[in-house]
């Protein structure tokens, strides 16, 4: 029995496990700290979208406002003026009032709020972003280790659908298969999923990043199939998919955690460009893609209506690379293997 001053070692005492130690490398690396405070301020920005265009912009960024007038400074002001030239020949939106409550950014060609439309466009583009990304290391992780682990005929079979898929350059494959969704909509059997519905842009920019992210899986997974650990476990008769499950799979997570932020870049950025194009989100939705291509024909005289979107793609995109780099550094996946996860 154990005495009563004996007690056993207290939790703090304990070595800390490899994430709470990867937590804490993260929690000192300042620049990666910053890219998520950016980016969960950028978040919270965006759901608050309803709450800005009801309460504060007291607009509807999905109606088009093309007769109405915003208050500033006591006196009513058109949406719509004239164009600054000699003739004052058509009309421009009204360009950045820098008051919440009339047109912060100013208007659009359809004379709809810009900050508001750029929060509603941000939490599409987010959302978006985030459930490609999702499904993408999903599939990833299922390909790279399935082809790393079986090896043979498996790996060589799925190795080549990944090497088409790679040759083929990203944004043309994304594109081909938008027009195709776009204008047919989706049918699984008895499930159709129209040409709006968001799982369509979704579900192109996982399936087009998945080779770029299954490599790496599988080249750490083939590392992973000749460690000691995983020779000792087979020789003692353990089922496969338990090695998989308890040995090949935590260690590779460490992997999959570095890559979901540049996944998360780079559906940020083809969304942008597949909505741009009119073969991404569609009608009545807004994403920040949709709201640069409404500002292509304002850009000489309303630029704000496109830089707006573009530079918060720039601030979102360059906030997940830091943050990618600094998991990247905190987690040290390039000696990961050298310990059993």
């Amino acid at each position: 029995m154990r005495r009563g001053g004996a007690s056993s070692p207290s939790s703090a005492s304990r070595p800390a496990g490899p994430w709470r130690r990867a937590g804490r490398r993260l929690a000192r690396d300042r620049a990666a700290m910053v890219a998520l405070a950016v980016l969960l301020a950028v978040a919270a920005a965006c759901l608050m979208a309803p709450l800005y265009a009801r309460d504060v912009a007291h607009t509807d960024p999905f109606t088009s406002n093309v007769a109405g007038a915003v208050t500033i400074d006591g006196r009513s002001v058109d949406i719509m003026q004239p164009n600054d030239n000699p003739l004052h020949l058509g009309l421009s939106p009204i360009g950045p009032t820098w008051r919440a409550s009339a047109d912060l950014l100013g208007a659009d060609s359809q004379g709809r709020d810009l900050a508001a439309r750029l929060l509603y466009g941000g939490r599409t583009s987010l959302l978006i972003a985030f459930c490609a990304a999702a499904l993408c290391i999903v599939l990833a992780a299922v390909v790279g280790i399935v082809a790393g682990y079986v090896g043979g005929i498996v790996d060589a079979v799925l190795s080549r659908i990944m090497d088409i898929m790679w040759a083929v350059p990203v944004y043309l494959f994304a594109i081909s298969l938008s027009i195709v969704t776009v204008s047919q909509g989706l049918k699984l059997g008895p499930i159709v999923i129209g040409s709006d519905n968001l799982l369509i842009p979704i579900c192109i920019i996982a399936l087009v990043y998945v080779p770029y992210a299954a490599r790496p899986v599988r080249g750490r997974v083939m590392t992973l199939r000749r460690a000691e650990f995983v020779t000792a476990a087979r020789a003692l008769g353990v089922p496969g998919y338990r090695i998989v499950l308890r040995d090949i799979l935590p260690n590779v997570t460490g992997t999959l955690v570095v890559l979901a932020p540049l996944m998360m870049a780079l559906a940020m950025m083809a969304e942008s460009a597949l909505s741009f194009l009119s073969i991404g989100v569609q009608a009545p939705g807004a994403s920040w893609g949709t709201i640069i291509q409404d500002g292509e024909g304002l850009i000489y005289t309303r630029p704000m209506v496109a830089i707006a979107p573009g530079l918060a793609i720039v601030i979102v995109v360059l906030a997940l690379n830091v943050l990618g780099d600094g998991m990247r550094d905190a987690l040290d996946v390039r000696d990961s293997g050298r310990e059993r996860g």
